[in-house]
């Protein structure tokens, strides 16, 4: 039987609502395992998954994307007796050494008061056999290898932990509609807005046959690896060939990254409106591309009639490419697939635009009836959670 040990995240901080909390982080880790043989359940602030040995990858899948986690481990279990807990200590100790550690250090947390032995008698009799037998080296400062005892209604011992995705569970903060490109930026934004609690349904606007099925597939596999976070949802693939194409015959060059930013907000609202979404999110970070700065992201959001959220807007590019990595989102982003942002890029764009005149622009546009006939084109496209 393989056995999990995760630790929860802010989510112990709440009040009077932690129970839904709670609540929301068990059915999201029962959704991760709903293929598998595997029994989830939470108590004193840890969640316990327990499945046989097939499922432990799935097991495994599943806590490193499940987000209000601080974070999880494999563990042995043994029974409540200080020669059960020094055995599993030594077995795991020796696994280590046989993984390359040298030093290790014994930490103990006693949830179970009735234990005979506190933390620091478990501290100090527990390690006996390894140091006895010379498997590992003692090193309380900065060991290689820190084992972690914790008494419980049973005993779980284990070492190795990984990092959880902290935040708060997917489902406990409302729905938005993610604004998906292929790049980097877009896939950090909503994976962020995923920690909060938010969850996602995902636009990507296409130009085919001007861009390729390739750059359709690169934001498809995006918008996949964001829903093993998210808990699932849909991908709406929306065709704005003929906007573009309306943008380019009627707008003023410098303008038409601009103007397609707004048709696409405008789309984003019919979405929203659609899947009772609360708010949109766009991956835009102040000042790093035309299109991004002050004045003109102000012309975005006053075409957004759901509040128009920006979680990178003070990140600078090594930040969101630093988490694009962490996420697994960064060798998919950087194949050199163009969507239809940089189709029909002007040279030089306008930086200062203003509401006034942006809003002229787009009634000049007359593209209402092609947004609208473009939203009612798209390809919607479930996303498994696995």
């Amino acid at each position: 039987m393989a056995v999990y040990l995760a630790k929860l995240g802010e989510l112990t901080l709440k009040g009077a609502n932690k129970r839904d909390f709670e609540r929301r982080l068990v059915e999201n880790a029962r959704l991760g395992l709903e293929k598998v043989d595997a029994r989830v359940r939470l108590q004193s602030a840890r969640l316990y998954v327990e499945g046989p040995e097939e499922s432990s990858a799935a097991i495994e899948f599943t806590l490193s994307h499940l987000i209000g986690i601080t974070g999880w481990a494999r563990t042995r279990v043994c029974e409540k007796t200080i020669e059960a807990i020094t055995q599993a200590v030594y077995d795991e100790a020796v696994a280590r050494r046989d993984q390359g550690a040298r030093t290790f250090k014994v930490e103990t947390r006693r949830q179970d008061k009735s234990f005979p032995l506190d933390s620091y008698g478990v501290n100090t009799e527990a390690p006996s056999r390894v140091v006895d037998e010379n498997v590992l080296a003692v090193d309380v400062h900065r060991p290689d290898a820190l084992i972690c005892v914790e008494i419980r209604e049973r005993v779980f011992v284990y070492s190795n932990a990984h990092r959880g995705c902290r935040g708060l569970p997917v489902g406990t903060s409302g729905k938005g509609v993610l604004l998906l490109s292929g790049g980097l930026d877009s896939p950090v934004a909503g994976y962020r807005m995923l920690r909060r609690g938010m969850r996602l349904d995902y636009a990507h606007f296409h130009a085919w046959p001007y861009t390729s099925d390739e750059a359709k597939q690169k934001a498809l596999d995006l918008a996949r690896l964001l829903a093993a976070y998210g808990c699932g949802g849909h991908i709406n693939m929306i065709p704005f060939a003929e906007v573009q194409t309306r943008i380019r015959e009627r707008a003023p060059g410098m303008f038409s990254t601009l103007l397609l930013r707004v048709c696409m907000i405008k789309a984003a609202n019919l979405l929203a409106a659609k899947v009772r979404a609360e708010a949109i999110i766009t991956g835009e970070s102040l000042g790093q591309v035309a299109s991004q700065t002050m004045r003109n992201m102000a012309v975005t959001e006053d075409a957004a009639e759901f509040p128009l959220y920006r979680p990178l807007i003070g990140l600078d590019k090594e930040e969101i490419i630093e988490t694009s990595r962490s996420i697994g989102a960064y060798e998919t982003s950087i194949l050199p697939y163009e969507d239809c942002c940089v189709l029909f890029a002007p040279k030089h764009p306008a930086l200062r635009a203003t509401v006034e005149e942006s809003r002229s622009l787009y009634a000049a546009l007359e593209a209402d009836s092609l947004i609208q006939d473009a939203f009612d084109r798209r390809e919607k496209i479930a996303l498994p959670v696995v």
